[in-house]
């Protein structure tokens, strides 16, 4: 008898544990639940954004009990779009979206104690998206977080389950609490066959669950659909069949989906059809498209991501490849630009395409997920290089023409604005893979929000809501200042062990995620080579992009080409983006190139291991489940960034024949071990 008693007392101690295990795996983000009191809501209107709106303050009240809440549309003129004003027991928003977001503002701002009397929030941009590179077959491009949550889940992919829904829910309802009302379902790469019935029945469903949120949702398409899935000889922008093609489809989908936000193209980029095809010009395909969608009120999204085998630097093309183009584009067309002239680096400087248009409105491209900044198995918190570049001048108009005032509105007076963000989002139990990566995703949301908003804030915010229970919010400070700090530090630490000093893109081939600065490849296009960007000689390294160079700071304003094309005023943070340095060229601090590159490499390290000393004296400040997670993954980020750190300083000191410096830790790893090691597909 007394041993069933202990078998019981034991299932019942390990039901416990695993109730408390499951409730803490991360799949609740940042709207985990909290002890709410009774609050009384009214409104003066009725909808389904009201009805949630009221849903979530009863669930989630922290303030008064039995305070009364009233929502009101108001005409307010302070506030603009979907924005909000929140008043001590009122809120006030133009539309009934704007009260969902106010009701989510107010509970955010109650569970971290804020002011919230008299508080009007707009939106920076109109359209704040996610581009999800979701394949058909479930796969996710540059994906790290398991399948899609949209596609490939049953036997033909087009099956829908009860759980399907729920995770769609989720999901916009997280979207929702940020602002974000956008979603792209599908990979830039497109499949054609995302337009087909069948695919568009699926659509119409997964837009079902995201519209009570406010989500519009869009749709890549290939350029060659009308070939490939309308049995048309070609899809030349100019051929009236084509035309026609596309304004069909369009119609079909907006029956289906009458809210249905418009078209994401990646064209005559990396192989993907396009207008040039048939020696049009971007202006043609994209305007082609925007004729279908116009009466529907669509849009068209149309990458600035473009460039070709060729001798010229590759950073400099899509410059040279648009701004002729600049004011030829349907109003319903908007350019998406990302935030580097190159691709999604660690550090890059601002994309001049930003400053550059005046006519066409551009909107920033962001990647939440970490392709080159370790995946989800490096802590790399990603709002500092978006606050980066939106805190970028241009010179566009002046000093304070920044990449936010060139692209939300602010310079050009227009509302038709927006955001995207490469979404991290697949369907492991946390979304994201690594629990931190979570407040990429958030971070994203609340920037397109407020792109005025500060790094350190959104991460006080984050962690706040993601770890700590609501009698500790107050009381666990050491908690949170240790994590914020490890944060707002990460992304810095993450350059300095892969590349510092402004250089770039030598990377692994594939897959992006450990060092290859030795890689070359005459079968294949120079620019997908990681020595085509460092040009590492026994003379110096970096690529010249100075007026003696490629001349790439001539697409910058003054005084920033002046900044950048001479050497000693360029920031050192981009020094080898736009010179080709001598290795014993004299840094502001009095070390040379070849003791500067070393120090860094090691300083990233160092920091990396500070944050595993610092993370492990958080142990029950939090779950278990997710304190041993992160702490096992900051295991691997210290190792890969001892990897990182050998690789570079072994490899680029065959050219610079110098001593590492005595001060800094010994390389641990042979070069050719690397080499062997960052090439196989076991090792990202």
């Amino acid at each position: 008898m007394a041993n069933i008693k202990r078998i019981i007392i034991v299932a019942l101690l390990m039901l416990s544990q695993a109730t408390i295990s499951k409730a803490e795996d991360g799949h609740a983000l940042w709207l985990r639940n909290h002890s709410a009191v009774n609050v009384n809501i009214s409104s003066t209107t009725r909808s389904a954004f009201v009805d949630l709106a009221t849903d979530e303050l009863k669930k989630g009240w922290l303030g008064k009990e039995n305070m009364s809440i009233k929502l009101n549309l108001s005409k307010n003129p302070a506030i603009k779009g979907d924005g909000f004003q929140l008043e001590e027991s009122a809120i006030n928003a133009r539309t009934e979206l704007g009260l969902l977001y106010g009701a989510y503002e107010l509970l955010r701002r109650q569970y971290l104690n804020l002011p919230q009397r008299n508080f009007i929030s707009n939106p920076a941009y109109s359209r704040r998206i996610l581009n999800h590179w979701d394949n058909l077959d479930g796969t996710i491009e540059r994906g790290y977080a398991g399948s899609s949550i949209f596609w490939g889940n049953a036997a033909n992919g087009l099956d829908i389950t009860n759980q399907d829904r729920e995770k769609w829910k989720a999901y916009a309802r997280a979207n929702a609490s940020v602002g974000i009302n956008g979603a792209v379902l599908n990979n830039v790469n497109a499949s054609a066959k995302i337009l087909t019935r069948a695919y568009l029945e699926k659509v119409k469903a997964i837009a079902e669950s995201l519209r009570p949120y406010g989500i519009k949702t869009y749709l890549s398409v290939n350029f060659s659909s009308p070939v490939l899935i309308g049995k048309l000889k070609k899809a030349d922008p100019l051929d009236p069949q084509v035309k026609q093609w596309w304004k069909d489809k369009a119609a079909e989908i907006y029956k289906l989906i009458p809210d249905f936000g418009g078209f994401l193209v990646k064209a005559n980029s990396e192989g993907q059809p396009g207008p040039q095809d048939y020696g049009r010009t971007h202006v043609d395909g994209a305007n082609m498209l925007a004729d279908a969608l116009a009466p529907f009120d669509g849009i068209v999204m149309w990458r600035a991501f473009v460039y070709n085998p060729s001798p010229e630097d590759r950073t400099k093309q899509a410059y040279k490849e648009f701004l002729p183009l600049d004011g030829a584009f349907k109003k319903n067309v908007i350019l998406q630009v990302k935030n580097g002239p190159l691709d999604f680096q660690p550090r890059e400087p601002f994309s001049p395409l930003f400053g550059a248009m005046s006519k066409t409105p551009v909107m920033p491209e962001f990647q939440i997920t970490q392709e080159y900044l370790g995946a989800s198995k490096q802590l790399v918190f990603l709002s500092t290089l978006w606050e980066e570049c939106l805190n970028s001048d241009t010179y566009k108009n002046g000093k304070g023409s920044t990449v936010a005032a060139c692209t939300d509105g602010s310079l050009s007076k227009t509302d038709f604005t927006a955001i995207a963000g490469v979404a991290n989002i697949g369907n492991d139990v946390n979304w994201t893979g690594h629990t931190f990566a979570q407040a990429n995703w958030y971070a994203f949301g609340r920037l397109a929000w407020n792109n005025k908003l500060e790094s350190k804030t959104i991460a006080e915010e984050w962690i706040k809501q993601t770890f700590l229970d609501d009698k500790e919010k107050k009381t666990d400070a050491n908690f949170v200042k240790t994590t914020q700090e490890i944060m707002l530090e990460s992304r810095e630490a993450a350059v300095d062990y892969m590349m510092p000093l402004g250089l770039h893109h030598i990377f692994a081939e594939g897959h992006h995620y450990g060092p290859a600065p030795w890689f070359s490849n005459d079968k294949i296009r120079a620019d997908w080579t990681s020595v085509y960007y460092h040009k590492a000689d026994t003379v110096g390294i970096g690529f010249d992009r100075s007026r003696g160079g490629s001349d790439a700071v001539d697409q910058y304003h003054e005084p920033l080409s002046s900044t950048f094309n001479n050497l000693s005023s360029c920031p050192e943070m981009y020094l080898l983006w736009f010179h080709h340095v001598p290795w014993s060229y004299r840094l502001k601090n009095g070390k040379d190139l070849w003791t500067e590159l070393c120090i860094r490499y090691d300083h990233g390290v160092q920091k990396v291991r500070s944050f595993q000393k610092d993370w492990d004296k958080m142990k029950g400040s939090i779950d278990s489940e997710r304190f041993a997670e992160v702490q096992s993954k900051l295991r691997t980020q210290s190792r890969d960034a001892q990897i990182w750190k050998d690789a570079c300083l072994l490899y680029f000191q065959q050219f610079s024949r110098r001593e590492i410096p005595f001060e800094i830790e010994r390389p641990v790893h042979d070069l050719q071990s690397l080499k062997e090691l960052t090439k196989s597909k076991d090792y990202n």
